[in-house]
């Protein structure tokens, strides 16, 4: 039968990128390639349009199958990742019940948030949990960490599970010096970690040293910046315990990477497979005893930088594509952040989103059923080389300055990555990045204020939530953590906040074509601000434009036509409107200079700021 099927490939014939590319800038008339169709990547290298089998030429990432070292194809046969759920009740006895509840709907990893700590409060959240079969991670107050670990070791030791316990302590000294600007004393860290490394030795399946990424991805942090900083906090565990004494293999297998996941979905799949080769080759420096000492554990938490309070359900696109690319990655765990998070506590509903959004994954599409389906992808991994090349560079660049502690007292890590945030938050403004639902296709009607409840946390600066954790820091140090929407999201807020709501009027005119086309760009312009909207298919003069948007008491009106026409209807409409309401030219026309000269201040357009022009409305128009 198979001599028999057509071979529909050997009908066309082999085409050389020669070839291809001739026919690319035949059509691009002149255009420069590298300008029209390059990526210049934040990460500081670009993307071509196209990658072919000589372009991984040479590279190492393909000699090795998944399991075996450098582990860039993954640390194991198979893609079974565990999928994860964030326990929230501080009530131990509330969180056991929540802990039963989610094992029972295909959660196969907890992680308990607790405040106090103790035996009792261990042996209530763990009572009827088959510590075998599940996933056991605990996240409190750094400060209680060796407390903590030996509440839980001695648990694990009353119902016989220390050699089958899998599961980990997020001890993270440096939160305080990344969410307060607070310094950090290495001698102390030192102490305290190998204090926790005594109290854990009988229970091997235990990680407690903490790398926590995610939280310059939830700052705002480029991909190679979490990836580089990464391993540098990483180099740091090992660095700092073996000169205190600890065997590597000891220091190595405590290890846990908590990394977080943009949208970026191809680079963040690259970031990952690069992640697993490059910690493999750093640990392989200290000369391990144990090769499989090698071997990252990362756990991946979708991003809560790029959440958004309005049109929230957009959240759930952007982390199902997050989690799609750490599946795809070859991560051990993973955690879907619940699309409410921006405004309130995650409710039944929304965790239960979260949690079938990873089943999705898993019991629909199979991604658990095939390991690095990327592997030999052009594209990936030429990023993943690519990737690591940028990481490295600023790996090597914290050890020159005397490695991460020290780069984090002189508060240079906060500094670059506030920088990138605000960058993006700049780019944001300007559309160059967009979120869906805020700086671009706003739902012009929706209101938010109302859906928004405040709360805390350890290491807050809420008295009643706080563990003191806040204190005594730099703030000036400290990450920023504003989500990219969050200007955005003020102005809306004010917008409803105000006992007015401006109306912007589109004075549809002239060329069909370039009148729709502009309405709509103004009415998605506006709409970020929440301003109501009244657009328009078209008027036959302006004045029938003008009086329409007096009749309609419009605040703005938005002149929509062809540059061609500007030049005859702009003065006439400003002329007309004499300062009954905001003026605006939806353009930049070639007269925009003759048009100014007559008093025409405001005009939209591609390159505009729109955060800015949009405040500037605001102070104008809202009314307290």
């Amino acid at each position: 039968m198979a001599e028999n099927k057509e071979k529909l490939f050997t009908q066309f014939p082999p085409v050389s990128y020669e070839t291809w590319r001739a026919k690319v800038d035949a059509d691009l008339k002149g255009v420069p390639f590298d300008k029209k169709l390059v990526w210049r990547t934040n990460e500081g290298f670009n993307v071509q349009p196209m990658y072919q089998r000589g372009d991984i030429a040479g590279l190492k990432t393909t000699d090795s199958l998944p399991g075996e070292y450098p582990y860039v194809r993954g640390t194991r046969d198979n893609n079974n990742w565990l999928t994860r759920q964030e326990i929230l009740p501080t009530d131990a006895a509330e969180a056991n019940a929540v802990a039963i509840d989610v094992l029972q709907k295909g959660v196969t990893s907890l992680g308990f948030n607790i405040k106090e700590v103790s035996e009792e409060i261990i042996a209530t959240a763990l009572k009827g949990i088959d510590l075998e079969k599940v996933e056991i991670n605990f996240n409190s107050c750094p400060r209680k960490a060796v407390e903590l670990a030996n509440a839980l070791v001695a648990y694990i030791k009353s119902v016989g599970a220390e050699k089958t316990f899998h599961g980990s302590i997020d001890y993270n000294p440096y939160k305080r010096a990344f969410r307060h600007g607070a310094d950090v004393d290495a001698a102390a860290i030192v102490a305290d970690a190998k204090n926790l490394l005594e109290a854990v030795k009988d229970v091997p399946g235990l990680r407690c040293l903490s790398v926590d990424s995610v939280m310059f991805n939830n700052s705002g942090a480029y991909i190679f910046q979490e990836l580089g900083y990464a391993l540098s906090w990483g180099a740091e565990w090992l660095t700092l315990l073996t000169e205190a004494g600890v065997a590597v293999d000891e220091v190595a297998s405590r290890v846990k990477f908590n990394m977080g996941i943009s949208s970026n979905y191809f680079m963040e799949l690259a970031k990952f497979r690069a992640a697993r080769m490059m910690w493999a080759q750093i640990v392989a420096q200290y000369k391990p005893a144990s090769e499989d000492v090698c071997k990252m554990m990362a756990h991946a938490v979708t991003s809560r930088f790029n959440q958004t309070i309005y049109d929230a359900h957009v959240n759930l696109l952007r982390s199902q594509t997050e989690a799609m690319s750490a599946a795809l990655a070859g991560v051990d765990s993973i955690t879907v952040t619940p699309f409410d998070v921006p405004y309130k506590t995650p409710d039944e509903f929304s965790e239960r989103i979260a949690r079938n959004q990873q089943l999705l994954l898993k019991e629909e599409s199979h991604l658990d059923k095939v390991v690095d389906p990327a592997g030999g992808s052009y594209y990936v991994e030429k990023l993943t080389v690519s990737l690591a090349e940028e990481a490295w560079k600023l790996f090597l660049d914290i050890e020159e300055k005397g490695g991460f502690a020290a780069c984090v007292n002189a508060g240079e890590i906060q500094k670059a990555v506030n920088e990138s945030s605000v960058k993006r938050h700049q780019d944001m403004a300007r559309r160059k990045e967009i979120l869906l639902g805020t700086n671009q296709f706003p739902n012009f009607n929706e209101m938010a204020a109302g859906k928004i409840e405040n709360g805390g946390g350890c290491c807050s600066k809420d008295a009643a939530s706080s563990c003191g954790c806040a204190k005594d820091g730099d703030e000036t140090k400290a990450l920023h953590t504003s989500r990219q929407a969050s200007d955005f999201e003020a102005l809306r807020l004010a917008t409803e906040h105000a006992s007015n709501r401006p109306k912007a009027f589109m004075l549809t005119i002239g060329n069909l074509a370039m009148r729709l086309a502009r309405a709509q760009f103004s009415s998605n312009f506006f709409g970020c601000a929440g301003y109501e909207i009244l657009d328009n298919i078209g008027f036959g003069s302006v004045e029938e434009g003008i009086n329409a948007a007096m009749e309609k008491e419009a605040d703005i009106v938005v002149l929509c036509s062809s540059d061609d026409e500007y030049a005859q209807f702009a003065p006439e409409a400003f002329k007309m409107l004499a300062g009954r309401a905001e003026f605006v030219v939806a353009g930049a026309p070639a007269c925009a200079d003759d048009l100014k000269s007559l008093g025409i201040e405001n005009f939209i357009h591609v390159r505009s700021n729109v955060l800015e022009t949009l405040q500037e409305f605001n102070k104008r128009l809202l009314k307290k």
